[in-house]
């Protein structure tokens, strides 16, 4: 966060405004990496490409390390980077989450719809996104047993994106 903010504050002039950069807060808040890249592709669309990145644990209880990507189709009412907007998006992951007594590794795939806002001054962006997600995972108990392994998939529907963004707008 503190390389974007010097990388924002050496920019001075730009003629057009094109390209964001950006990083969503809830994921540091949550200690995981987090770029987003926003594209205008029209007057009012654009392209969002937003990673996350997790390698760590940080408790022996019950925590998760992860990478995540999810790009996103926007539409935006009044005219690009600015005011309301609608997306769609698409989202790819792969987890390992540890809880009390069992082990989870494993992938997900789906998308959704976003309705979001982004402040004119602030570049400030906060979205919501509900959708589907399919999730594929080897389900185990927490001692390094092969035969206590249980290959197993499920269905998610509901939230599939939250942010708080700071961006950048060149």
């Amino acid at each position: 966060m503190i390389v974007m903010a010097i990388f924002c504050g050496a920019v001075r002039t730009v003629p057009a405004q094109e390209l964001a950069l950006k990083t969503n807060a809830l994921y540091w808040a949550a200690s995981a990496p987090n770029i987003g890249v926003e594209i205008g592709t029209g007057r009012r669309m654009t392209l969002d490409l937003f990673g996350s990145y997790r390698p760590w644990r940080l408790r022996d209880e019950a925590d998760a390390s992860f990478w995540l990507v999810q790009p996103e189709l926007r539409y935006w009412l009044r005219r690009s980077f600015e005011g309301h907007f609608f997306g769609v998006h698409l989202h790819g992951a792969q987890y390992s989450a540890r809880g009390r007594e069992r082990i989870y590794d494993g992938s997900l795939a789906g998308g959704g719809f976003t309705y979001g806002y982004c402040s004119r001054h602030w570049r400030l962006e906060s979205l919501l996104g509900v959708g589907y997600a399919r999730l594929w995972y080897d389900e185990r108990l927490g001692l390094p047993c092969r035969k206590c392994v249980a290959r197993r998939s499920d269905n998610y529907v509901g939230p599939t994106r939250i942010a708080l963004t700071v961006s950048c707008l060149f």
